[in-house]
């Protein structure tokens, strides 16, 4: 199974063996991985599982649609040009690995 590394925003990481075709949202949940809320559980409503893809990424990602990129806008903390909704990247063999940072806060 890929391995996903969690870094919370206070630096601990909490590395997680996630099946492959879940996503990286519920391999958090799942797991108990702190600071991924998933209050919609992953429907791509409600922006509380929003992440920051590690600037060193190599990895590729699922490209991000309509829905997720109108709703990083909106929420909790600052979207930035490496963010994410962890419940729109699937995970895939490829994604061994990957490493995303969670927000200050989701709510």
């Amino acid at each position: 199974m890929p391995k996903i590394t969690y870094v919370a925003h206070d630096g601990i990481e909490t590395v997680v063996d996630v099946a492959l075709n879940d996503s990286v949202m519920r391999g958090a949940v799942l797991n108990g991985v702190k600071g991924i809320v998933a209050q919609c559980g992953g429907g791509a409503s409600c922006g509380t599982c929003h992440v920051y893809v590690d600037p060193e990424n190599t990895k590729p990602l699922s490209p991000m649609h309509q829905v997720e990129d109108e709703l990083l806008y909106f929420t909790a903390c600052e979207r930035k040009e490496n963010s994410r909704l962890s419940c729109q990247l699937a995970v895939t063999e490829e994604q061994d690995g990957l490493v995303v940072h969670t927000p200050e806060k989701q709510l």
